[in-house]
């Protein structure tokens, strides 16, 4: 059973800047994929960013790509995503995700989630 648990969210003003971490369960971390996606009120699931198991490549939707940096500490069995430049239109929950396999930029892709971590940004 794989656990994936999300934190470092809160509340900060457009500008600022938040780093999300997520913790991972088990040995067999390094062997896979992650990601980040985010969910904001009314809207469907999206996705953020994702990094290879062995961090030579990542990901970025369009809308973080230049603000946000996915990065992975296989020895910590961690996840993080640094934020920086933050705008109210990024306000949602934020899951990790572990990749299992298919496009990196699909939901169905993803099969362990994370219970997630509000991030609210005020203008």
């Amino acid at each position: 059973q794989v656990q994936l648990v999300e934190s470092g969210g809160g509340l900060v003003q457009a500008g600022g800047s938040l780093r999300l971490s997520c913790a991972a369960s088990g040995r067999t971390f390094s062997m896979y994929a992650m990601g980040w996606f985010r969910q904001a009120p009314g809207k469907e699931r999206e996705f953020v960013a994702a990094i290879s198991w062995d961090v030579a490549v990542t990901y970025y939707a369009d809308s973080v790509k230049g603000r946000f940096t996915i990065s992975r500490d296989n020895a910590k069995n961690t996840v993080y995503l640094q934020m920086n430049s933050l705008k109210p239109e990024d306000t949602a929950v934020y899951y990790c995700a572990r990749k299992t396999g298919g496009d990196y930029y699909a939901l169905p892709s993803y099969t362990y989630w994370g219970q997630g971590t509000q991030v609210t940004v005020s203008s």
